[in-house]
């Protein structure tokens, strides 16, 4: 297992961010399907336009939920690493709707490690999902995430 001091050595440096991705209407409906979300400004481009947004938006809940994929691209498994599981979040906040056909990335930064108990750590990030060509991120959160060790 990697020592808990070599995991707070990186505390507080970032992780490249991930690559960009489009987020295009096919893929909004599915998650307004899968989810039963199929409030207007998600799902109808037409009356999404007729509104301050300007156009349909991708739902907060998906982008949130892109954290973990995001994370599987570029933080790389612990030696002696069983799992990781999504163990919560701290604080979520939505700073800015990303436009559907938008493109996206996620930034992660480690925040805090701490020993759970033995073969388990909990650590902390800061993470924030970029919008291309954006001042203010879609989001950020303090992602908690639990990495098992055999």
């Amino acid at each position: 297992m990697s020592s808990l001091a070599q995991q707070k050595a990186k505390i507080g440096q970032p992780v490249a961010p991930t690559p960009w991705q489009a987020l295009d209407q096919q893929a909004v409906q599915k998650f307004a399907d899968l989810t039963g979300d199929q409030q207007f400004i998600h799902i109808d481009p037409a009356a999404a336009a007729k509104t301050v947004l300007d156009g349909p938006i991708v739902h907060g809940f998906f982008t949130l939920s892109l954290i973990a994929p995001m994370a599987a691209q570029v933080l790389d498994p612990l030696p002696d690493q069983l799992m990781a599981l999504n163990y919560g979040f701290d604080k979520v906040r939505f700073l800015s709707p990303v436009p559907v056909g938008a493109r996206i990335r996620g930034h992660f930064t480690l925040q805090s490690v701490e020993e759970r108990s033995e073969g388990h750590l909990l650590h902390s990030y800061r993470t924030e999902i970029e919008i291309e060509h954006h001042k203010k991120p879609a989001l950020v959160a303090d992602w908690l995430y639990l990495i098992i060790f055999d």
